[in-house]
């Protein structure tokens, strides 16, 4: 009987101590978790059933790798906040999957995405032909963003961060100099107080970062 009661007692206390974990990691749609979150996750869920299966055991022994997780996730997420790079390294990039109708099987096979998931994706988005998809990305998340012809097109940002997207000006057939030219002409000379910039309607869209 006493073992049940503190089984109960460390069920109500983990509750709150995850619930509290969750939230402060922040809000996240569960088909939106990165492969890092993914891992705190499954951590807890397996320190909790650890510190529930044996009810004899260190309570505290149990808290503590929680405590660190949560710990080490905060501390990627600021870092995630702070650097591009960081956050490429940790999450991932999206993977262009489909551009003009036409399907990227090599960076298919690179994903270990098949022709099966594609098509079930673009049927989930209600589109019966691919050669009606303008781009298709593969999120980090394993999501599929779709982008019709016929549609408002992605638009792909220039500057992310302070940090220059040299893969997105080669996309669009435009180079670094050319986008320096363009900044300097709109008096900032430094691209690290760019916080969001891209190139539409023949005009760059900039947004200064508020703290620098």
């Amino acid at each position: 009987m006493q073992d049940i009661l503190i089984i109960m007692l460390r069920t109500i206390i983990l509750y709150w101590v995850i619930l509290g974990i969750l939230r402060i990691m922040g809000k996240r749609e569960v088909g939106e978790l990165s492969i890092f979150d993914l891992v705190v996750f499954l951590l807890i869920a397996e320190v909790a059933a650890f510190a529930l299966d044996d009810p004899h055991s260190n309570f505290i022994h149990a808290l503590v790798p929680m405590v660190m997780l949560l710990i080490i996730q905060i501390g990627v997420s600021y870092f995630s906040l702070k650097s591009k790079k960081f956050r490429d390294a940790m999450e991932g990039e999206p993977s262009i999957i489909m551009k003009e109708g036409i399907i990227n099987e090599k960076e298919m096979r690179k994903q270990r995405y098949n022709l099966d998931d594609l098509l079930q994706q673009l049927r989930e988005q209600q589109i019966g032909s691919i050669r009606s998809v303008s781009y298709a990305f593969l999120e980090p998340s394993g999501n599929l963003s779709v982008f019709k012809k016929e549609e408002e097109q992605y638009v792909f940002p220039l500057i992310i961060d302070g940090d220059i997207q040299q893969e997105h000006l080669e996309r669009i057939g435009k180079s670094e100099k050319w986008l320096r030219e363009e900044l300097e002409k709109q008096s900032i000379m430094n691209v690290e107080k760019i916080f969001y910039c891209s190139y539409e309607e023949d005009a760059l869209y900039i947004q200064i970062k508020t703290s620098f």
